[in-house]
């Protein structure tokens, strides 16, 4: 080969590598590889196709063939007899036909060749560097003739340069899919929702957002493994990929989804869409042995209605979502504006709450928990308070809201075990007559692994025994399976545990049976009723009568009158608290009232009025 056929190469060789590297596409490097092909050959006619993952020909380029011939090849599967680039893909080696009319391979496809004067092709296996045969690089002749030495360099370079362009491209298509997609279930990820959802929301046509959150993810993941906690999440993304054949659903991250509903055009229909996903998503799913029913929660809103720029609109399908799954768990909520009014208030909350907790005005107040039998005082709750800067005393209830953010709640309870155990000290320090100190513990104190170690520190440091201190949870704390063992360590170590507002939130009468705990207190709305109310009364009685049978303590909250007092005597419940015997009073109020018991005098009703 001369010096000037060498140059050529060497540049038709820069030219494609350029278009490799500045991002150009397989296809786009493919025609222009044949044209500049064509140009350096001796009359040559080239083609390049892919080969599908089905082993089909998909044609890519072929400039100088008509478009017919490329059509009529389209979706023919290779084989050991399919002309030249059939074979040569099947085989994986090249494959020369010097007489097209003559060569069996070539029998069923002469009508294609021989009206464009074709007599000779040589085809070339374009091959990834693991193997496989992705594409074909072809020269056709129109003389029954071999390559010439020009050629054969020509395709060795120019099968080598395919290759390179197809790889490059594959590399490309998988960042592409790395960036769009979310790696566990191949749903679009969320960079993908934000361009879907500015997309929809600039064309201005009705469509509906839903986020999805799977329900209890978390516990999943810590009691059986993140293994099966993906399992749950594919099943949850299969699901509504199914679903949404006409919308778009996307994993926002760990337990979150979402679906631009491009049918929803009205509330029914934003509702409908959500009620299939709630009742298709909750199928069961079995996960290395063990049989998983999804439970999800779902915020929506109506793009023009509840929103109309792709901001907006994601806001306030978080709001719903969060207050769907603060009020409505396992259900569908839509937006509503008071939404934006309770998060405000809840930013409000948490922010006060911090403060106090920086500044040091955190107080306890104590209610007294009376024995209904003698009226003697045998514990007491300590119950948060804030002083506000102008010295006012600001109730829990009035900063509940806070409770949700678990830094504030987890700084809250370590502030008032110090509190409380510092009272207590005092208490046992003039012999007053109190066995028990009650506190209220959250999720949020379980989260940190270490309650066991903050609870023997405050108390233990003290001097004050672990079987002084009474734990008070909710059921939907002790719902949670993880929490069990915690609970368990601490009733080891002498710390009794008492189920708070027993019958309000999730818990049955079964549970009992398995629920790690000493005490129940029944919600004071059971209380307050039972007198006049059947249902209440039955709850109270049935409660009183399960927890003696079982062995666990009693307690009445919210008890207001001596009818109710003696009522629950005479049904065998224990213990009573409430604003019958006395307010929650602060710790110097509370002393007193404990001296008043170290004199023998039980708690009154009206020495608790007078207290209050």
């Amino acid at each position: 080969m001369d010096l000037q056929a060498q140059l050529k190469l060497s540049a038709f060789q820069g030219l494609i590598l350029e278009a490799v590297a500045t991002d150009k596409d397989f296809d786009t490097v493919a025609d222009l590889l044949c044209r500049e092909a064509q140009r350096l050959s001796n009359g040559a006619i080239c083609t390049i196709a892919r080969i599908d993952a089905n082993g089909l020909i998909r044609p890519v380029s072929s400039p100088s063939l008509p478009e017919s011939y490329a059509k009529a090849l389209d979706g023919t599967p290779i084989g050991p007899e399919v002309g030249s680039c059939g074979t040569a893909a099947y085989f994986g080696v090249p494959v020369q036909t010097t007489d097209i009319d003559a060569d069996p391979k070539w029998q069923p496809y002469l009508g294609l060749a021989q009206p464009l004067g074709l007599k000779a092709c040589w085809s070339s296996p374009i091959k990834t560097r693991d193997g496989r045969v992705v594409a074909t690089f072809a020269f056709y002749f129109r003389t029954k003739r071999g390559a010439t030495e020009i050629e054969r360099e020509l395709v060795s370079r120019a099968v080598h340069l395919c290759a390179l362009a197809y790889e490059h491209t594959e590399i490309n298509a998988r960042n592409e899919f790395l960036a769009y997609r979310d790696q566990l279930t191949g749903l679009g990820n969320r960079r993908s929702f934000d361009t879907a959802l500015a997309e929809h929301a600039a064309a201005g046509k009705p469509f509906g957002l839903l986020l999805v959150d799977i329900d209890n993810l978390k516990i999943v993941n810590d009691s059986l493994g993140h293994a099966c906690g993906d399992v749950l999440i594919n099943a949850v993304a299969e699901k509504l990929q199914d679903l949404c054949e006409d919308s778009c659903a996307f994993r926002m991250g760990g337990d979150e989804f979402a679906v631009i509903a491009t049918k929803a055009d009205s509330a029914e229909t934003l509702k409908a869409m959500a009620q299939s996903i709630l009742e298709t998503a909750t199928a069961p799913v079995e996960a290395r042995g063990s049989v998983l029913v999804p439970g999800v929660t779902i915020g929506g809103v109506l793009a023009g209605t509840d929103g109309i720029g792709p901001d907006e609109l994601r806001q306030n399908a978080d709001l719903a979502l969060y207050h769907a799954k603060e009020t409505n768990r396992g259900d569908f909520l839509r937006f509503d504006p008071m939404h934006k009014t309770a998060i405000i208030r809840r930013l409000d909350q948490s922010r006060d709450l911090a403060e106090a907790l920086d500044e040091d005005r955190v107080m306890p107040y104590f209610q007294p928990v009376v024995r209904l039998d003698t009226g003697k005082i045998c514990g007491v709750e300590a119950l948060a308070r804030i002083r506000s800067r102008d010295g006012r005393v600001i109730e829990a209830a009035d900063f509940h809201l806070a409770f949700s953010d678990s830094r504030n709640a987890s700084r809250l309870t370590a502030r008032m075990l110090e509190l409380a155990a510092d009272a207590f000290q005092k208490w046992q320090a003039e012999d007053l007559p109190i066995e028990h100190m009650a506190l209220n513990l959250s999720m949020a104190d379980f989260q940190t692994g270490d309650l066991d170690e903050r609870l023997a520190e405050a108390f233990g440091s003290r001097g004050i025994a672990l079987h002084h201190l009474n734990l008070e949870v909710t059921e939907s704390v002790l719902m949670e399976t993880h929490i069990v063992r915690p609970i368990d360590n601490l009733r080891r170590r002498g710390v009794t545990v008492a189920l708070d507002d027993f019958g309000t939130g999730f818990a049955s009468l079964t549970h009992l049976v398995n629920f790690p705990v000493d005490a129940i207190k029944i919600d004071r709305s059971f209380v307050e009723r039972f007198l006049t109310d059947r249902p209440s009364a039955a709850i109270v009685e049935a409660l009183t009568d399960i927890g003696r049978k079982i062995g666990l303590e009693i307690v009445a909250e919210g008890v207001e009158t001596v009818e109710q007092a003696n009522r629950l005597t005479a049904l065998g419940c224990q213990y009573g608290q409430g604003y019958l015997f006395a307010r929650p009073l602060d710790a110097a109020a509370i002393t007193q009232l404990l001296r008043v018991g170290l004199a023998g005098h039980a708690v009154r009703p009206t020495e608790g009025r007078k207290t209050a």
